[in-house]
């Protein structure tokens, strides 16, 4: 007769692979739901200023920033197993700045920024409201960059790895470009391509990263390591999912 911690496990991963797909769905909508909003205007603008308060893409705005933010907490949820070999990286585990990053996405689509976006501090014209919702993105897409980091150096999967850091280097040269011309007003149309495009680079790690968790679930399955645990899973009740969160990956 299975404990509870069997069945607790066992629910975990008929409950894992699900969250994952609908996490990845969830992303995924919202990277289409901003692009199909940013085709709709036809002059320059960053990605925040779809959601200033005023314009027609203000509400599919906050939609697709709140179905990122739902997606990343999804797959955040599930994938807390995989830690960063490097020790600074690995302090914490990549599922926890991703969740993080969640919870920002989640303030910014709420408190958007007020018309044209005006840079908080800088700009005379910002709000408390722009300060707000500046800091939350910022800190959201910053912490996405820091989970990419974090799994680049982790062992567990090379591929993703090597997905990751290309990914990272990407988002930080795209996005670096993009802020500096948006800061100095200088190719406004430009930089603001720059910073859909690093937008979409980063969403689609996550993407992808919400994709090879379900792979691995499954093919970890198929192998038998669900129906035939190891020693360390009766011990500690841990599911294909979940294995290797511990202290002993960061070593």
């Amino acid at each position: 007769m299975r404990g509870p911690s069997g069945l607790l496990t066992r629910g975990w991963q008929r409950v894992t692979p699900a969250l994952v797909v609908s996490g990845t769905a969830a992303v995924l909508s919202g990277l289409v739901i901003i692009w199909a909003a940013r085709l709709t205007v036809p002059y320059p603008v960053y990605v925040s200023e779809l959601g200033a308060v005023g314009t027609p893409t203000a509400g599919p705005f906050q939609v697709a920033l709140l179905c990122i933010a739902v997606g990343g907490l999804a797959i955040a949820l599930a994938a807390g197993h995989a830690r960063a070999q490097v020790r600074m990286l690995g302090r914490w585990l990549p599922a926890v700045t991703i969740g993080f990053a969640g919870v920002c996405f989640a303030v910014a689509s709420q408190v958007t920024c007020t018309a044209t976006c005006p840079v908080p501090i800088v700009d005379p014209r910002s709000t408390t409201q722009d300060l707000v919702h500046t800091t939350f993105a910022v800190l959201g897409f910053a912490a996405a960059c820091y989970a990419m980091l974090q799994v680049a150096f982790s062992r567990r999967r090379p591929r993703i790895a090597r997905f990751s850091l290309v990914s990272c280097i990407a988002v930080g040269v795209i996005s670096g470009v993009g802020g500096l011309l948006a800061l100095v007003h200088v190719a406004v149309d430009f930089g603001s391509w720059l910073e859909f495009a690093g937008m979409t680079v980063a969403i689609a790690w996550l993407a992808t990263y919400g994709l090879a968790l379900v792979v691995e679930g499954r093919e970890r399955s198929s192998a038998g390591e669900s129906a035939v645990p190891d020693a360390r899973e009766r011990v500690h009740g841990e599911s294909p999912w979940t294995r290797g969160s511990g202290l002993s990956e960061s070593a």
